[in-house]
């Protein structure tokens, strides 16, 4: 028997708790990108004080989920065709290697986590809740990461971790043509590591990346040229 992946459990603070609140509603897609956020209502729903929900605002500024308006308040992040391939360069750049790595150790646990956590993007999308889903989605290439066994490449992916959980939320709420099309986008990697090919599983990593990129960035666009706004 292995104890591995049995985490302890850990007591959160009061902030913790908020941040976590906060962080889920953000990427639930309830509020629109550009969004205000209101200090008062939100304390209140929370029933914490104005200063440690600040102290959360704070923290998911610093993540680039949302955004301070000096004399105007908080809103959610709008991403830009900048931001988008900022990030999915850097996210496919990351997901690339570590899919490569991770296929390399030939380690029987790493091919049965990737298989479970694909089975719950399956359970998710075949359920259709698109919360479930994209919570499904991001942790699927969590797993990815972890299973690379590479601390520095973790650490570099937790810098920009929500808002690659941002982009899957955007994207799989607005880009993608529904369930089918999501469980689509992940065939290529899932059938690289099926295979053992770790050439093939850094290129599909990529390729998802840079597909699923490119497609935020043309609704951005058409977006644009409707005079719209991300909602």
């Amino acid at each position: 028997m292995t104890l591995k992946n049995l985490r302890p459990v850990t007591r959160q603070s009061t902030e913790a708790i908020v941040i976590d609140n906060l962080r889920a509603f953000i990427l639930s897609g309830e509020v629109a990108a550009g969004g205000r956020l209101t200090e008062a209502a939100m304390s209140e729903q929370l029933g914490v004080s104005r200063a440690t929900l600040r102290m959360a605002l704070h923290r998911l500024a610093g993540e680039g989920l949302i955004e301070q308006i000096p004399y105007t308040g908080w809103q959610v992040a709008q991403l830009s065709q900048q931001d988008i391939w900022e990030i999915w360069t850097l996210r496919g750049a990351l997901e690339s290697l570590a899919s490569r790595l991770a296929v390399s150790r030939d380690d029987p646990q790493v091919f049965a986590a990737v298989e479970e956590a694909y089975a719950e993007l399956e359970s998710a999308c075949a359920r259709g809740n698109m919360r479930a889903i994209s919570a499904a989605d991001f942790a699927l290439h969590q797993v990815i990461i972890d299973s690379a066994d590479h601390a520095r490449l973790a650490a570099q992916y937790r810098v920009v971790e929500q808002q690659v959980r941002m982009f899957i939320s955007t994207s799989n709420l607005h880009v993608a043509t529904g369930p089918d099309d999501i469980i689509a986008q992940h065939a290529p990697l899932i059938a690289a590591f099926r295979a053992r090919d770790a050439q093939a599983a850094a290129d599909a990593a990529w390729w998802h990346d840079e597909t699923e990129g490119q497609r935020l960035i043309a609704w951005l666009a058409q977006s644009a040229a409707r005079g719209g706004e991300q909602t």
